[in-house]
């Protein structure tokens, strides 16, 4: 009995710390669609995963205090005091055209940390940073739009996705404290969440591809 809690220990470990954020492709076929996903410009060879780094130990920051720049400071992981930051692209290596979504879901969550989690996006620039809905059912502090649902945070849509074509994707991860819900109660919580993209092919009649490029 000891050995069989000692090994469940073991893998709960492995999956709740095995990076607090990564960013996957959703299958193969994605991949041989000459959709990519890469962190640095300097190697843009396309993968299924990628992990960012993660910290062992976050406080919480006020929105206010993370740097102004972040989306723009660096590539791959660049995590400050007490956040997560993560950079990568998304490129259409194709000759097609094609439409992508992305998602971003929640994969494990201890203690009910994820009610003081805000996550940012920044798309090209673009920033929206989406909270879980409050305990009172309205729009939190330091956030614009709240989670689609309890483990499901949020999804967009990118049109006629060109070849050539690339997106660059910031993510940042903290623990909002000016949330009333940041409290003793989740001292000790772990969080983990991941970025699904997926991509359709666009059929376009003779002639009309050429003018969308």
């Amino acid at each position: 009995m000891l050995l069989l809690l000692i090994i469940i220990y073991i893998v709960l470990k492995v999956s709740i710390n095995n990076g607090s954020f990564y960013v996957s492709i959703k299958d193969n076929d994605q991949l041989e669609s000459g959709m990519a996903v890469y962190e640095s410009q300097k190697d843009p060879t396309p993968k299924r995963e990628l992990v960012a780094e993660n910290l062992q130990f976050m406080d919480n920051i006020s929105i206010k205090w993370l740097p102004e720049n972040i989306h723009n400071e660096a590539e791959g992981s660049h995590n400050g005091n007490n956040y997560i930051a993560y950079t990568f692209y998304v490129e259409n290596q194709s000759d097609n055209i094609f439409n992508y979504w992305y998602e971003i879901y929640i994969d494990d969550v201890i203690k009910n940390v994820d009610d003081a989690v805000r996550i940012r996006v920044y798309k090209n620039g673009e920033a929206t940073t989406y909270a879980k809905v409050s305990a009172k059912g309205t729009l939190d502090v330091a956030a614009d739009k709240n989670f689609l649902e309890e483990n499901y945070v949020m999804e967009d849509h990118v049109e006629d996705f060109k070849p050539g074509d690339v997106d660059r994707y910031t993510v940042v991860m903290w623990l909002e404290g000016n949330d009333p819900e940041c409290n003793d109660n989740i001292l000790g919580g772990e969080f983990k969440a991941h970025m699904q993209f997926n991509s359709e092919h666009v059929d376009y009649e003779e002639g009309e591809n050429d003018e969308k490029e």
